[in-house]
């Protein structure tokens, strides 16, 4: 009997595959995209909506009655909305820029919350690493919501008086809150009411709730552009940091490159291949441009700031041609605290120091700080040392430090506090009687809750949104007390919040 030849076998089943009719074909092919099909339903429903990728021609997005009428409430309005995001001072120093590009552009500005201290993150400009306006702007959002949910929101005229501003016709301001209750067409009072908290997981009418949840989402998600531009209705400012500075009636020429670029080592190692351009706001998204006839014009971040001979994202610093922004300018310079936290911050210097004193800033836990605490100290011994030799005894020292006190024993603020005949330390902390009554002020008046609109008719927003709490008052007041060190400052270097105080003491807010 011949034996089965191996060669011969694989031979004739190769023929045998060859062979196979075409309707075996199809029909394994059809089976297999079945199963893709299959597998990729599957996939989606398994992963939340918010990694989901978006499609700029997505239908999901409800589109609000604004895209297709005029709403009345807004009498032909046009609106600028921005994403703030990192720290306080971060976020002040964008809504000085926002005022100021709201102005130029002839918009109403949408004043934001303030939001919780990193909840959202830019990246890194310099690096050419920023998260994108689009995701920027849904962050945003989607945190904001969370604090009107949380009975946390705080708006930033809360916190800073812009009665400086708010008189010149060139500046005109709506609240988020009544914004959004008009362009999305719902009442923000569903949103942070507890029927709501309780029944969007389920319950009795959380049909109902999740209906609005999803609204909300909805209209998040075409307010942050990631339905792209919509004619007449939102354009999406896309330009971020990695790609253009934005100007105002410069000597350059509109569109030319900026001095800054990505240096070939960054651009080999990330892949980067932004160009930089200065671009003037006015032409690019004034009259005549495809932004002007939209409702709502949304920037992502407007943060800037100087970085190797250039700025960040906005170099606006003087109008020689139009005085009505450059007086705009000077007034933005500086924006205090409303005046119940100035007050608090005098009260706490004139009534629990008394006496001159030296405030020192120390920031020593967040960031590229923590690296540099030998440095931090030093400064502040050289200072002391000097007023030791030019200064009566005891030195009474404000300190402003991110570093609890039950951590202070082994450091140079331990030391201090050994040192009773030489030195007298002060702090302010978040459970004194001072904080508590200035958030309860704060709350009572609600300046950002009853901010009028551009028609000067006031605006109720309903109490279930009122916040239960003010945070960060602390550092709001400490800053303030700062201001009053008549002995001097000592603050940590490329601190934003050093570069507040600073900013303070030079307008002498202590003295007012």
């Amino acid at each position: 009997m011949e034996s089965l030849n191996p060669i011969r076998i694989k031979k004739w089943r190769k023929r045998e595959n060859q062979n196979q009719t075409p309707k075996s074909k199809i029909s394994t092919l059809l089976i297999l995209l079945f199963c893709s099909l299959l597998l990729f339903i599957t996939s989606k429903r398994l992963l939340p909506q918010s990694v989901l990728p978006i499609s700029r021609n997505s239908e999901q997005v409800l589109l609000p009655p604004q895209c297709s009428t005029s709403l009345e409430e807004f009498r032909g309005e046009k609106f600028l909305w921005y994403a703030p995001h990192s720290g306080f001072s971060n976020q002040l120093s964008e809504f000085k820029n926002a005022i100021l590009m709201a102005a130029v552009l002839n918009r109403t500005l949408i004043v934001p919350p303030v939001l919780d201290h990193h909840a959202v993150a830019l990246g890194s400009c310099p690096k050419f690493r920023v998260l994108s306006p689009s995701d920027l702007r849904f962050s945003v959002w989607n945190h904001s919501l969370d604090l009107l949910r949380n009975h946390r929101y705080v708006s930033m005229t809360d916190i800073i008086d812009i009665s400086p501003v708010a008189s010149d016709s060139t500046v005109r301001v709506i609240d988020f809150r009544v914004f959004v209750s008009k362009w999305c067409g719902w009442s923000i009072d569903g949103l942070c009411s507890n029927s709501y908290q309780t029944n969007q997981h389920g319950g009795k009418d959380s049909g109902l709730k999740h209906t609005l949840f999803e609204d909300s989402r909805k209209c998040g998600l075409l307010l942050s552009g990631y339905n792209a531009s919509i004619s007449n209705c939102l354009y999406a400012v896309d330009e971020d940091c990695r790609t253009t500075v934005w100007t105002y009636q410069t000597d350059y020429e509109d569109g030319v490159l900026d001095s800054f670029q990505p240096d070939d080592q960054l651009k080999k190692k990330k892949n980067v291949s932004f160009v930089r351009r200065r671009r003037d706001v006015y032409r690019a998204l004034g009259p005549g441009s495809e932004a002007e006839s939209a409702i709502v014009l949304a920037f992502g971040t407007l943060f800037t700031a100087p970085y190797k001979g250039s700025e960040s994202y906005i170099d606006i610093h003087e109008a020689r041609e139009d005085q009505r922004i450059q007086s705009l300018i000077h007034k933005i310079e500086f924006l205090p605290f409303v005046p119940e936290i100035l007050e608090a911050g005098k009260e706490f210097a004139l009534q629990k120091i008394k006496a001159p004193f030296l405030c020192a800033q120390l920031r020593l836990l967040d960031g590229q700080f923590k690296n540099h605490w030998k440095g931090t100290f030093l400064v502040l011994k050289q200072k002391l040392e000097s007023l030791k030799i030019s200064g009566p005894l005891p030195i009474h020292i404000f300190v402003m430090t991110d570093l609890p006190m039950t951590n202070w024993t082994g450091t140079y603020l331990g030391d201090l506090i050994k040192d009773s005949d030489a030195y007298k330390l002060s702090v302010l902390r978040g459970d004194d009687d001072l904080i508590a009554e200035t958030a309860n002020k704060l709350m009572d008046i609600a300046r950002g809750k009853n901010l009028e609109f551009v028609s000067k008719r006031s605006n109720k927003i309903d109490n279930h949104c009122d916040p239960q709490s003010f945070s960060d008052i602390l550092l709001y007041v400490e800053q303030t007390v700062c201001s009053c060190a008549s002995l001097g400052f000592v603050g940590t270097a490329g601190s934003t919040i050093a570069e507040t105080i600073e900013l303070m003491r030079r307008y002498k807010i202590c003295s007012g």
